[in-house]
This record gives C-alpha cells, structure tokens and sequence, in this order.
C-alpha cells in the first residue's frame, strides 16, 4: 500500500469502488462503491468503528461471550472488514470465515488494506446463500450478515428458508446479527423478524430512537438465539454509545411485529430502496 495516501478508484464487479484516505487519522480509509458506503477502516487502529451500525454490530460480538475469548466468527458480506480485524483485536485467536461475493472488491481489500499477518481471518468470494448452505451444521459460534447488493439487502438473504440455514450453522446458544435498513411502516424488517422468529427462541432488535419510531429511514440490527440473548448487557452497552440506540425485545418487540409472517424463498424481496440521502456523504 502506498505511503502518499491518494484515493484508489477502481472498477469491482459491482461497480466503482473508490478508496478515500480520512484527512483527520493518518492510515485510515473510507471504502463506498457508487457512491454508498460500504466500510471505514482505520488500520491502525481497528477498534475504532466509525459507523453506528458496525458498532451495534460490534456491540454483539462483545456480549457474545467473556471478554478476550476467541470465537468461531462467520461473516456473510466483507466489505473492507472492519469488523473481522474489530474481531481479531478484540477476541484474539478467533477463527473467521468471510464471504464476500465481489471478488474484484476482495482483491482490492486484500491489496490496499491488508490484514495484519496472524489475524485468523480467511476470505472468500462467493455467493452468501450458497456458502452458507455448504457450511458444516453447529460450525459457528456468531454469524454476521451484512451483505447489500448496492444499497439492498439481496432477496436470497430475506427468506426464512435462509433463517433455517442460519440456525443450522449456529451451534446452541450462539448469536446471529443482520444489519437490515427499513423505513415505516417497516413492513420488511417485520417479516424479517418474522423469519427469524419462526427458527429462533429469542429476537432483539437494535436502532437509534428516531428510526424506531419512524420518524427516519434507517439501519436496524436484528439479533437473533435459539437460548439467551443477553438484552440487558446490550441495551447498557447500546445506551451509552456515542450515538445511543435501543434494544427491544419481548413483549415490546412482539408488538412491533405483531401479524407479520415470515416469508419464503418463493415470495421473498430485496429490502426496500432507500430515500434519496438516506446514506449518502451528504
């Protein structure tokens, strides 16, 4: 990787992906492709998540299990990996698996922003859907989706024949989170919880105040378990963000979602465009 610290823009196979250094961290990059963001990685520091979904995300990973114990981590979308070196510093000695299906995307990763030598992290790219069905049952202690064709969830992922396979790669008492964008009335991220809640005992779902509401189209992370969430640990960890958010579970997000039924590969959708603006760099 070059010293000078000039864009890279180059062509990936699902459109122009640019690499723009962060004028205020001094080895730290911002990945977008056609212009949406994708990831934020600081190289030298990877516990620094510049986006508020990521962080709720990583937010997860730390209430997954103690402190500092390694995990067996699958992630279902790439991007520049943030959350694979979050991981890997956090949780040192966790095995990951990543699938990212733009193969010219993973090169460019791989070439401008490498992984540090040990990091545990094996990259992949294929289909997200297909490899998980090829994924060996009880294989992973967290799955994380965060998989957007553009700016949408691809239809393959909003099943809940994919919620089935999801659960069948977990091993018992494991986590699965998704990052989903909805608006209101939210009737994606409502079936969404409806396919998982039709494979999981427990759903929690994670969002800024202000999306939940409706009053804004927005990210919303679903966290799913066959046994134990830990809500309380989140919902602490979430309040006190810098940009806090909010954990719904049980009776509350049982209203939310209340005459939703899940959807199967034959009816399922990409999640719903975005609002012009929604996630742009303004």
């Amino acid at each position: 990787m070059s010293d000078e610290q000039i864009p890279v823009i180059r062509d990936v196979d699902q459109g122009i992906a640019k690499l723009m250094p962060d004028v205020d961290r001094e080895r730290a990059w911002l990945l977008t492709v056609d212009g949406a963001p994708q990831s934020y990685v600081d190289l030298d520091d990877p516990e620094h998540l510049e986006f508020e979904y990521v962080r709720r995300l990583a937010h997860v990973l730390d209430c997954a299990a103690e402190p500092g114990v390694a995990l067996d981590l699958l992630h279902l979308g790439g991007g520049a990996l943030t959350l694979p070196r979050y991981a890997a510093a956090t949780r040192p000695g966790s095995r990951q698996t990543v699938v990212e299906f733009d193969a010219g995307l993973v090169e460019l990763v791989a070439e401008q922003l490498p992984l540090p030598a040990g990091s545990g992290v094996t990259v992949h790219a294929a289909d997200a859907r297909v490899w998980l069905e090829g994924a060996a049952s009880g294989s992973a202690d967290v799955v994380v989706a965060d998989v957007f064709g553009g700016s949408r969830v691809p239809a393959q992922l909003t099943s809940v024949e994919y919620a089935r396979e999801v659960a069948r790669v977990l091993r018992p008492g494991g986590l699965y989170a998704a990052n989903l964008a909805d608006g209101a009335p939210f009737d994606f991220l409502r079936a969404q919880l409806a396919n998982f809640g039709a494979v999981f005992g427990e759903l929690a779902l994670i969002a800024e105040p202000g999306v939940l509401r409706g009053r804004r189209f927005g990210n919303a992370v679903l966290v799913g378990s066959d046994v134990g969430i830990p809500v309380g640990a989140l919902s602490r960890v979430c309040a006190a963000d810098a940009f806090p958010a909010r954990v719904e579970a049980g009776v509350a997000l049982a209203r939310f979602m209340r005459g939703a039924l899940p959807v199967g590969d034959a009816e399922a959708v990409a999640s719903p465009e975005p609002p012009a603006g929604a996630f742009s760099l303004g």
